[in-house]
């Protein structure tokens, strides 16, 4: 099996929502929708998170560093 992608960037929208992520490799921005497609076939290093009572979403693996969540990459801008 071929290693994961990595997410080297985000976007967010007003509210705080990640909206896009940027995936090492690639020069345009991918919609969270298709980031969670992906992320579900093994393709990107991601978790996709599905709450019974909230919307859907991805998160960055847990491994103590902080500057690679997908908050603190939207937030660099």
């Amino acid at each position: 099996m071929s290693k994961k992608k990595i997410v080297v960037d985000a976007k967010d929208d007003q509210k705080g929502n990640i909206t896009h992520i940027k995936i090492e490799g690639n020069q345009n921005f991918t919609s969270i929708k298709k980031a969670i497609e992906l992320t579900e076939k093994g393709i990107i290093d991601l978790v996709v998170v599905k709450p019974s009572k909230a919307k859907v979403h991805l998160r960055t693996r847990p491994d103590g560093i902080t500057s690679n969540n997908l908050d603190d990459l939207a937030g660099d801008k």
